[in-house]
């Protein structure tokens, strides 16, 4: 086998292991609304969300010039 896929399937194992570890119902307020989610879908949602916003900022600066960051 190939290192990359045992690390893949490392990964995987991992990533199904905190899933089941965290199915716990957490609720979310904020201002006016309230909703209620798995807590690993819950971080989930937040790296997708911080992974969009690095992306968009980190295409702002190159487009904006500034090659430092």
């Amino acid at each position: 086998m190939h290192y990359k896929l045992v690390l893949i399937l490392i990964c995987i194992g991992l990533t199904a292991l905190f899933i089941i570890q965290n199915v716990a119902v957490a609720e979310i307020r904020f201002l006016f609304w309230s909703v209620q989610m798995s807590r690993s879908l819950l971080l989930f949602f937040l790296v997708a969300l911080g992974m969009v916003i690095g992306w968009f900022l980190h295409s702002f600066f190159i487009h904006r010039g500034d090659k430092d960051i």
